[in-house]
């Protein structure tokens, strides 16, 4: 049973992360050479959380299939939400090695709380919202439509042009 870090990375791009793993005795080494030097033509590697465990092959293998669709090919970068892989590293038995200054629950409960800002920031303020403009080759198309509760009320009356492609023809 091996045991070694699996860590995360953020890199200059938004979104792109990368996910590695490293002996424990090369940890520092191995962060130092990806923060100078970047990884596979990526540059700006900043790290952001490791965790010492057991059997660190098999629970990086792990993370690679539960992340597999957000792999870019043949490469350990990931278009994933950095906080979301933190969450699942600080679940994990082990030793947090980095950050240094916090514990695996702070961490967690850091990376949860950063979730839920950006969830809120993407969330559209309620309130209402009116569309009047004119569309060459179809007319004028009006609307007024309320944001509830989460929820998009488009009121009566509305008239919308049909999405390319969803034209039908009537026989």
């Amino acid at each position: 049973m091996a045991r070694g870090i699996i860590y995360v990375m953020e890199t200059v791009v938004p979104g792109l992360i990368k996910i590695g793993k490293t002996g424990s005795e090369n940890f520092e080494s191995r962060m130092y050479q990806l923060e100078r030097n970047g990884y596979n033509n990526v540059v700006g590697l900043k790290r952001r959380f490791a965790i010492e465990v057991d059997s660190y092959d098999e629970k990086e293998a792990l993370i690679d299939s539960l992340f597999d669709r957000s792999r870019l090919q043949n490469s350990e970068l990931f278009a994933l939400d950095v906080d979301l892989v933190i969450q699942l590293l600080s679940s994990f038995e082990g030793k947090q090695v980095y950050p240094k200054n916090e514990t695996k629950e702070e961490s967690f409960k850091e990376a949860t709380q950063n979730q839920q800002d950006a969830a809120d920031r993407a969330r559209i303020p309620e309130g209402t919202y009116y569309l009047n403009e004119q569309i060459k080759g179809f007319g004028r198309i009006t609307a007024k439509m309320r944001v509830e509760n989460g929820m998009f009320i488009v009121e009566k009356g509305a008239v919308c042009r049909p999405s390319k492609g969803s034209i039908q023809n009537s026989v």
